[in-house]
């Protein structure tokens, strides 16, 4: 790095803007001026040690390494519209902490934070957990491994992306998603991937009332349910399943394998799925 700032406090408007190749390390923004957007439009930044308490620091970015920061609940929509971005061991507790980025990395990290990853293209997250209502809204790409969530209306309108070794305590996710593999995970929570195509749920554990409705291409894989009421309602679905559920209403076509079910409900006759009774499952 050309240029090293290190134990400073900044608190004015634009503070390093446009600054590249630089190193910032052990620096405080926020003070009396209450200023934003720090270091938007810069270039080629390592962010270690330091602390924001201001609005906006990173719109507008290009290959910036954050390392060991804090984003307190003031520093609201901390990363915009910004590419190659690595973050690990930080916390980002501002709403809207992510937005409108690529290529995206996030390891070890501490998220508390409404909206968060809205409309990113490429991200992989590790070892991380994550607070909020309507996570990563629109984004595509995503490759998650070891992450706790806990929030509503979360994967919204997703595509393209990969789930595994996570655990989600959530409702209303997924809906809408496009080709998504979740696997070897617990997901917890109501009303769970109406309206999705082409999601596969494998050795997975699910559990909530009235889940996955309206499906297209759905399939689950050695998934056990627990507190599954009225599944599969006018879905196309394909179910290996290893565990009782609570009742299944109007699969619309496809099958579901499971050692016991409740209740079949089958009113509808355009309903032509099959539930099939294997106890050995």
């Amino acid at each position: 790095m050309e240029n090293i700032i290190r134990d400073r406090s900044f608190d004015e408007e634009r503070a390093l803007y446009g600054i590249r190749n630089a190193e910032i390390i052990n620096c405080r923004f926020e003070g009396p001026a209450d200023g934003e957007s720090a270091m938007k439009e810069s270039r080629s930044l390592k962010v270690k040690d330091c602390r924001f308490d201001l609005r906006y620091p990173f719109w507008h970015d290009d290959d910036v390494i954050i390392e060991n920061c804090e984003m307190t609940p003031q520093c609201r929509a901390a990363l915009w519209y910004s590419n190659k971005l690595r973050i690990t061991d930080t916390v980002m507790h501002g709403i809207k902490a992510l937005r409108e980025c690529s290529d995206v990395k996030i390891e070890r990290c501490d998220i508390v934070s409404p909206e968060f990853g809205w409309s990113v293209r490429g991200i992989s997250m590790k070892d991380s957990s994550a607070e909020g209502e309507y996570f990563m809204m629109r984004s595509d790409r995503l490759s998650f491994d070891n992450v706790r969530l806990k929030g509503k209306y979360s994967f919204q309108y997703i595509s393209d992306s990969v789930f595994t070794n996570c655990f989600f305590d959530t409702k209303d996710a997924f809906w809408h998603a496009r080709n998504v593999l979740v696997k070897d995970s617990v997901v917890k929570g109501e009303y769970l991937a109406w309206y999705c195509e082409d999601v596969t749920f494998e050795n997975c554990l699910i559990s909530g009332t009235q889940p996955l409705c309206y499906c297209k291409g759905l399939k689950l894989i050695n998934c056990r349910m627990e507190g599954c009421d009225l599944s599969f309602e006018k879905s196309e679905v394909d179910a290996e399943i290893l565990s009782r559920v609570d009742s299944i209403k109007n699969p619309a076509s496809g099958k579901v394998c499971l050692p016991e079910v409740g209740e079949i409900i089958m009113d509808d006759p355009s309903a032509k799925g099959e539930v099939i009774i294997r106890p050995d499952k």
